[in-house]
């Protein structure tokens, strides 16, 4: 190949686009949902390039590094590798978050935090966060017409019973996809337990007519973190019919929380069941136990994710 075809080439792949895309965001408002959760509202130029496929939707969201400057990772090219290069009080810190709603029309978007005091990075700027401050975040890139993934509410066709159990950091997806039910003109059956904090927590949700939404506070429960969502997976849910031959089915393979992350997607393409779970990854462990192992729920008809773990930071 002569230089030139070379570099004609290399030019069509940089132009290519990328299912997802690093952008330049800053904080337009915040608003005050509870006493635990805040909606910090971005805007930009760049938020109208943005695209999201589903209410489960993850973007990754860059944060002030240790020294305190504005995270400034390079939109073209590799901004992986860059981040890599840099020295760690100097690299912006990554976090997991999932897009409550997006309006690229009026350049905004909207993603709801768990306020928990200055724990870590994410939460620290959430604390001191004021309109105007700059942030980067990796999103689906509009410009890209092929599916980029980065959600996992895929229901089966046919369902007619659907299980949402989730903690607060599951809250935005459960409220977007309780949102989507609610428009659906032949909505199934859903339940959902929802754990948060406390009491004051607990908010309106837009959903339709067959839902029931059941909030589990953790300090009028008297819980601690996970309890309520294994006690609604226990006890309040009401499940299919257990199967009477477990020991006929395939050995729950059992994972290391300490190095392994629970994220198991369902994969059935018909069932009249499914359940999606995520929130604190031992919770969501003890729930795939008891469906599988005690209750002989079809794995395949199971979406279990855990989204973070107690004690460590997971990007």
């Amino acid at each position: 190949m002569s230089p030139a075809a070379l570099v004609q080439t290399l030019r069509k792949r940089l132009s290519k686009p990328t299912g997802y895309q690093l952008f330049d965001i800053h904080l337009k408002q915040r608003i005050a949902l509870s006493p635990s959760l805040t909606r910090f509202v971005f805007t930009g130029e760049d938020v109208a390039l943005m695209h999201t496929l589903a209410p489960d939707q993850r973007v990754k969201l860059f944060f002030p590094s240790a020294t305190g400057s504005a995270p400034d990772l390079p939109k073209v090219g590799d901004w992986q590798a860059a981040r890599r290069t840099l020295k760690p009080e100097h690299a912006p810190p990554m976090r997991t978050y999932t897009i409550r709603a997006l309006r690229p029309d009026m350049n905004e978007l909207d993603i709801d935090f768990v306020l928990h005091g200055e724990t870590g990075p994410a939460s620290r700027w959430a604390v001191h966060a004021r309109p105007g401050d700059p942030l980067q975040i990796v999103a689906p890139n509009a410009a890209y017409h092929a599916d980029p993934g980065g959600y996992e509410w895929m229901p089966p066709q046919g369902v007619r019973k659907i299980l949402l159990i989730g903690d607060e950091t599951a809250l935005p997806a459960i409220a977007g996809i309780l949102e989507q039910l609610a428009s659906h003109p032949d909505a199934p059956q859903v339940q959902a337990f929802i754990e948060v904090p406390e009491e004051a927590d607990c908010m309106p949700l837009l959903c339709g007519v067959h839902t029931k939404v059941h909030w589990l506070p953790r300090l009028t429960l008297h819980k601690q973190h996970g309890e309520g969502m294994i006690l609604a997976a226990r006890e309040l849910a009401s499940l299919p019919p257990t199967r009477a031959n477990l020991n006929d089915s395939a050995a729950l393979q059992e994972l290391d929380l300490n190095s392994q992350r629970l994220w198991e997607l369902a994969s059935a393409k018909r069932s009249e069941f499914y359940a999606w779970v995520a929130g604190e990854s031992a919770a969501v462990m003890d729930i795939r136990r008891f469906f599988i192992n005690e209750c002989g729920l079809d794995r395949k008809g199971l979406t279990l994710m855990g989204y973070w773990k107690l004690g460590r930071s997971l990007e």
